[in-house]
């Protein structure tokens, strides 16, 4: 059945059943979860993942082996290369993560006659049934045409990490961009300082590459960080901005009016990054289970893919 937005999707999201599990269908057994890996069948979503990757490697290659270990300057190099490839693991786990959890995916084909039975609805409540992947609707969930399958909160779909930005792994979508805008912002002061060095001095002895083919290296460098800088920055501000007002920019492009009680700016962060500041806020590999994957590389023919 279906109404106004506001009163089909709050019916939907305060109802108990609804809630008691938010990444799986709530028939599922423990063990049918564990075995469960998030990962999206979707050629270009494949294809700008993979790209994404070769880009981070291109950079770290360039930063390392064309401008730190030439160097002259034993700690310049040292510390450099630390930041620079600690960073990188940072952006590069942010990216996995992104991509390989479950964004908020409701349960596909839930919509039957007996699991709407079990809802004990009221007279009068109402509830809305997607018709694409025949699954019940809660409020805030929007169905998304690459994933195939209705996603909480959804802010949008991103090819460059292959999935969905949704209510569970925003947090790790943010840090991807955050990771990715400090090491392009890295590799730009890396390349200005090279420019400096090379020009003041001899170019042949500035790096163990021919001048040409320093040069070339360092300018797609330059562009590659440029691009991702702006591109990232961005998104960041944008997701911040979005937490904050506890909107996403599904909505805020459709211009819907909440009919949610709105998150104040500090609640909106900490349901998002999770409890109170720490450094877990920042870490892409909080909440990671070594137990999961063991468990996976237990299970006779290989892991399930949920798509």
């Amino acid at each position: 059945t279906m109404q106004s937005s506001g009163h089909r999707f709050r019916d939907v999201e305060h109802h108990p059943l609804l809630a008691e599990n938010d990444s799986y269908d709530s028939s599922s057994s423990e063990a049918d979860m564990a075995e469960r890996v998030w990962f999206i069948r979707d050629g270009c979503g494949m294809v700008c993942a993979i790209m994404t990757w070769l880009l981070v490697v291109y950079a770290d290659f360039v930063v390392t082996f064309v401008m730190l270990l030439p160097s002259k300057d034993f700690w310049y190099s040292v510390i450099n290369g630390v930041l620079f490839n600690c960073l990188a693991v940072l952006a590069l786990s942010s990216h996995l993560r992104t991509m390989l959890t479950d964004p908020g995916a409701v349960p596909k084909g839930n919509a039957t006659k007996e699991y709407m039975d079990n809802l004990q609805l009221k007279p009068g409540e109402v509830i809305y049934k997607c018709p694409k992947c025949c699954s019940i609707k809660p409020e805030r969930a929007h169905h998304c045409s690459i994933c195939k399958r209705c996603i909480r909160k959804m802010d949008h779909h991103c090819p460059w990490v292959n999935n969905c930005v949704g209510e569970k792994n925003q947090r790790f979508f943010v840090l991807f961009t955050m990771y990715i805008a400090l090491i392009s912002a890295h590799a730009l002061v890396l390349c200005g300082f090279q420019f400096f060095s090379c020009v003041r001095g001899q170019w042949t002895e500035c790096s163990d590459f021919s001048p040409p083919v320093t040069v070339i290296l360092m300018i797609f460098l330059c562009l590659e960080g440029f691009l991702f800088l702006t591109f990232t920055a961005v998104m960041f501000g944008t997701q911040i901005h979005s937490i904050c007002n506890d909107e996403t920019e599904i909505e805020r492009l459709k211009s819907e009016k909440p009919t949610w009680e709105r998150r104040l700016r500090w609640e909106g962060m900490k349901s998002v990054f999770g409890g109170q500041p720490s450094l877990l806020w920042i870490n892409p590999f909080a909440g990671f289970r070594i137990r999961r994957l063991l468990l996976l590389r237990a299970k006779k023919g290989g892991p399930e893919f949920s798509v």
